[in-house]
């Protein structure tokens, strides 16, 4: 069933769990998500970037998402991850994603407050929840990069103006995590969790968590954390399970066959995160 970002988030704020949002290419990566909730019974979050929007398009996108949704047998959410652009929002309104994301965490304050309204205005009039971003999250996400020395962890009392002018239903916050491959490990400012979620009290959105250690996600959930999104690590699943078909099979040529690997690699990928994310049994 298709659904809201916010039913799921609240009902995970509620119950002590965080919903995974797991980003979305193509056909099999969707299969392996809706597969590996049904099979751990698990609410879920199918997410696409605009580089995952331009790579597919819109409508393949949204289509494959709500045939999943509408088939599913647990709740399931069409969510856009980072959007920059105005009109790229609206677009994903007007095809049904039921969540939205505005990143404007490259403007000063003010403007982000504005810009975040702007789009809050006309989502929540058609039921669309709507994520927001405060601080820069360092590393690189399609399009999107932030260099290091410009990541800025959020700051907890502009988190509480922020949301109390918005009315943001979630908050993607900076406090250690960034997108793409880690160098060392990260280090997450639990104590800034508590803090902020303590101010705000909205379920709060850990962006770049692929190759977060798995005591590190289970500490911050119960410090706030309600969404988490991953990307990476279902990547590198993907291109494992091809490479590894056609390392053993170096005459196929059947995509079925090679991409059938990727696709089981990465269920079982998610479905660790989902036991780590302690949604199992919770649809």
């Amino acid at each position: 069933m298709l659904v809201t970002g916010r039913e799921l988030l609240l009902d995970a704020q509620k119950n002590g769990y965080a919903v995974g949002a797991f980003n979305v290419n193509n056909m099999e990566i969707v299969q392996a998500i809706i597969e590996a909730a049904e099979e751990t019974n698990s609410p879920v979050i199918l997410q696409a970037s605009q580089g995952g929007i331009k790579y597919a398009g819109i409508e393949y996108i949204a289509g494959l998402g709500k045939i999943a949704a509408r088939n599913a047998k647990v709740p399931v959410a069409l969510h856009l991850d980072h959007g920059t652009d105005f009109d790229q929002v609206m677009l994903c309104i007007r095809h049904g994603f039921t969540s939205v994301m505005i990143d404007g965490s490259r403007f000063p304050l003010d403007e982000n407050i504005a810009y975040t309204k702007k789009v809050i205005e006309v989502a929540k009039a058609v039921g669309v929840s709507v994520e927001a971003e405060l601080g820069k999250i360092g590393g690189t996400e399609d399009h999107i990069t932030v260099d290091e020395r410009d990541a800025t962890f959020t700051d907890p009392d502009e988190a509480l103006r922020f949301v109390n002018e918005t009315d943001v239903d979630f908050l993607a916050i900076a406090v250690g995590t960034a997108h793409g491959v880690y160098k060392g490990e990260p280090k997450l400012d639990f104590d800034r969790i508590k803090v902020i979620r303590d101010k705000v009290g909205i379920p709060l959105v850990l962006h770049g968590s692929s190759g977060v250690p798995e005591e590190a996600l289970k500490k911050a959930i119960p410090l706030g954390i309600c969404k988490i999104n991953i990307d990476t690590d279902l990547r590198i699943a993907f291109a494992n399970g091809v490479k590894d078909f056609l390392k053993s099979n170096p005459d196929n040529i059947d995509p079925r066959k090679i991409l059938t690997p990727a696709k089981n690699q990465m269920k079982e990928k998610i479905k660790e995160k989902m036991h780590i994310f302690g949604s199992v049994n919770r649809a």
